[in-house]
């Protein structure tokens, strides 16, 4: 048995569908030919980094609300050694080519660079200040069958990927700074986001991260999520609420809109729009009552709350905001918060009426209130549903991305009638489009070392 074969192996025994194996047997084996092709010692240690599919709670964890994810069963291989130097070395074994890795020198500060690189040296920069006179040299090598901009993390995948790598080859786990902020795999996930947002996380202190004002779903599902389930975290702090089998007969199906979801320029702007609007409400209620820590907090405080706010909305100028907008916001954050739960009462009951009645309101929401979609992705929600998907919405930050859709038979035919029921609508952004069974895998899982 190869290599390869052992890991794929690993992966279908911690959880992922038997249907993906032979596809991650290939990713795996593209992983080793290039880290034998670059010379490299029998690696470390390997690792498995899922992508996420968010259910419910668009644009919430940021804001201390809830959400509902899950692993998808595609994402990165990452190998990884120590080395003496100092220095990190993460290749990309997915592409050829002299843009294909980072050399990034420990010993100084990095250069600035653009694009995945970016997400490497923020994570190692914020890894070397937060654990003074940590050994972080590492050789990696990683290779990625998640879509990229498509709405599945795969951003925060590439910071997991890459801190779980040096975090391993630098024995961090064992440093006292570690040992007291971080107690388990859900307080991992959490500093892990702050490697992104550049938040500090208890004693470790922040940064600027990579620029975006995002908070920790993506992390909480990829490291503390479940195979087979959905699983519901809240968050500031992030909790780990329950995890959902999804019902026997149930099948998630993902399909790109063709139009990237990307966290960069205007599109990081509009993003982080989103997020200072929730911090404008939070700073509104928190400028006359006792200060709390999340607009979800604030939202606790009385019955009267949301009300109380909404009058304030109305009374208050707010640079740079309509009153109009931050209501839309407010409305567009109280109600997906409300979904989360109603929406695993739904999954653990297998009541198929009320989830898609849910997934119906929350995308006219994310139309309306949050306006973060685009034409496209608004088109593969309803072209699912009128191709017979009893569920569906579209997810991740907006502004491009993916969706899902919940079936009950043939899930592979259903990919394929969706898919080409969208190219008929968009052609071209169809052209671009994929469609895959996504039943929830498992979370990140070490596998063994080459």
């Amino acid at each position: 048995m190869t290599d390869a074969e052992a890991f794929a192996d690993r992966l279908v025994s911690a959880g992922l569908d038997e249907h993906d194996r032979a596809a991650k047997t290939m990713l795996f084996r593209k992983v080793l030919d290039r880290w034998r092709v670059d010379g490299h010692a029998a690696a470390g240690a390997a690792w498995w980094i899922p992508g996420r599919l968010e259910v419910f709670g668009t644009h919430t964890d940021y804001a201390g609300g809830r959400a509902l994810v899950s692993a998808v069963p595609r994402g990165f291989v990452f190998l990884s050694a120590a080395r003496s130097d100092g220095r990190i070395s993460v290749v990309d074994a997915g592409h050829d080519g002299d843009d294909n890795g980072v050399l990034i020198d420990g010993a100084a500060s990095p250069p600035r660079f653009r694009g995945w690189r970016h997400y490497v040296e923020v994570t190692a920069a914020r890894l070397a200040r937060n654990f003074p006179g940590a050994s972080l040299g590492a050789d990696v090598v990683f290779a990625s069958d998640l879509p990229r901009a498509a709405g599945m993390s795969s951003s925060s995948a590439l910071v997991v990927g890459t801190a779980t790598s040096l975090i391993h080859a630098a024995a961090l786990r064992g440093r006292d700074e570690w040992q007291r902020n971080i107690r388990s795999k859900v307080d991992e996930a959490g500093y892990l986001a702050c490697i992104e947002n550049g938040s500090h996380f208890g004693t470790l202190a922040g940064d600027a991260g990579v620029g975006t004002h995002g908070g920790s779903e993506d992390h909480a599902a990829m490291l503390a999520g479940a195979a087979g389930a959905c699983t519901g975290f809240a968050f500031v702090p992030l909790r780990h609420l329950d995890t959902v089998p999804l019902p026997s007969g149930w099948a998630v199906v993902v399909a790109t809109s063709g139009i990237g979801s990307h966290k960069t320029g205007t599109e990081r702007d509009a993003y982080n729009r989103l997020s200072d609007g929730a911090r404008a409400l939070l700073q509104l209620w928190n400028a006359t009552h006792p200060p709390r820590a999340s607009l979800a907090d604030a939202l606790t405080a009385a019955p009267s709350a949301a009300d109380d706010l909404r009058d304030r909305l109305r009374e208050t100028a707010i640079d740079g905001w309509t009153s109009d907008a931050l209501r839309d916001r407010l409305d567009h954050f109280v109600r997906e918060d409300a979904r989360v739960g109603e929406a695993m009462i739904a999954i653990r009951h297998g009541d198929r009426h009320a989830l898609g009645r849910l997934s119906d309101d929350s995308q006219a929401d994310a139309e309306q209130r949050l306006a973060n979609q685009v034409p496209e992705t608004a088109a593969l929600v309803r072209v699912a549903r009128n191709a017979g998907a009893f569920a569906a919405r579209s997810f991740g930050a907006g502004f491009g991305g993916s969706a899902w859709a919940l079936v009950d038979a043939d899930p592979a035919g259903f990919a394929a009638r969706w898919l080409a029921d969208y190219r008929g609508v968009f052609p071209d952004a169809g052209s671009r489009a994929l469609a895959f069974v996504a039943h929830p895998g498992p979370p990140v899982t070490e596998l063994e070392g080459t």
